[in-house]
């Protein structure tokens, strides 16, 4: 079975990832079960390899350790940097990283974001599937996780869930 390209991310009611300063303090549930991951952990033994921006980089560095380590890290950056044990950064065309990664065996492929990546991977029709988890908060304001000038692209709903307030839903090709 080829390798799926998957955005799974959480948003605002709203469709906010972010508030404007880039900060997700918000990503907090209901507490009516504080417990639950989301699925997280089982969606993460699903990948290896994530794919993000170079500012989404920054700020989970900035909270400390890489997070993802064991996982190979493709980071966008429109800058030189050198690359280290945890990523490559790269400038390279996505369809054409994704036509390479999906020619080698392995698991399945994480877009984690930021909006600018999400925008390039849904324009090079990239994303297989769409888990988008909705936080229970109305931001009001923040960085999109869409840009509005993308073209219409179906889904079909594979899977709804429910957790501490958090609501997850699981869209497909259709």
């Amino acid at each position: 079975m080829s390798r799926k390209v998957v955005l799974y991310i959480a948003t605002s009611i709203d469709g906010y990832i972010a508030r404007n300063n880039g900060e997700v303090d918000w990503l907090e549930g209901d507490d009516s079960d504080p417990s639950a991951d989301g699925g997280y952990e089982a969606f993460y033994n699903t990948i290896d390899i994530v794919i993000m921006g170079n500012t989404t980089y920054k700020q989970i560095m900035g909270w400390g350790e890489y997070p993802y380590k064991g996982t190979k890290g493709y980071v966008y950056t429109k800058s030189k940097q050198d690359h280290n044990e945890d990523v490559i950064f790269t400038s390279q065309d996505p369809t054409d990283l994704i036509k390479a990664l999906k020619q080698e065996e392995g698991k399945d492929i994480w877009v984690i974001g930021g909006t600018e990546i999400v925008d390039l991977f849904v324009k090079a029709d990239l994303i297989d599937e769409y888990i988008i988890t909705i936080a229970p908060v109305i931001l009001g304001e923040g960085i999109s996780l869409f840009k509005g000038d993308n073209s219409e692209i179906r889904l079909v709903l594979k899977e709804m869930r429910a957790f501490n307030g958090f609501t997850q839903n699981h869209y497909v090709r259709k």
